[in-house]
């Protein structure tokens, strides 16, 4: 299987991404492109800016890395409970080419943060809304309290129970 993997997130230092290197250093029947939302960076939407400039070229090469690929691994940051606003705009701007931005592939949700919560009122959020956009959610996680449960170095989960839950939810789209 051919996978997209991205941090949903805009931090350079991003716990997301983190996140997303440990789920690919632990694939063996798929291969991964990985992407970082700072390359399709936009100016805010707004329908007077489409009507002026049309969609940006950014928007368009993001829904194009998705054609490319059988299945996604978005792992999100949670801001204020909801998406990141540099993820947010991306898919307002992808929609405006085609709803299905997702394109109807298979997408594992990973989320994490440094408290107790482990960004799930985002990853809930997500869940209801990529099918939406033409993703089919067929597996999540979410990393609580990111500092204590998780290896920089190794890049990999530190608590047993979260890393067998992390590989459960790998094992569904690594086929």
């Amino acid at each position: 299987m051919k996978i997209l993997a991205f941090a949903a997130s805009n931090s350079k230092k991003s716990i997301n991404k983190s996140l997303v290197q440990s789920a690919l250093n632990q694939l063996n029947n798929s291969t991964a492109t990985t992407i970082d939302i700072n390359d399709f960076e936009m100016p805010i939407y707004g329908e007077d800016l489409e009507q002026a400039h049309g969609v940006p070229e950014a928007a368009k090469r993001f829904v194009e890395a998705i054609a490319e690929v059988d299945a996604l691994i978005i792992s999100l940051a949670e801001h204020n409970g909801s998406y990141t606003v540099a993820f947010k705009n991306i898919l307002d701007w992808c929609s405006r080419l085609d709803r299905n931005i997702f394109q109807n592939k298979e997408i594992l949700l990973l989320a994490t943060s440094p408290g107790p919560g482990g960004a799930s009122n985002v990853l809930k959020f997500a869940v209801n809304s990529m099918p939406f956009f033409g993703g089919e959610v067929i597996g999540e996680f979410s990393l609580p309290s990111f500092y204590d449960n998780f290896n920089a170095e190794k890049m990999t989960i530190t608590d047993a129970a979260l890393d067998d839950k992390f590989k459960t939810a790998l094992s569904m789209i690594d086929r």
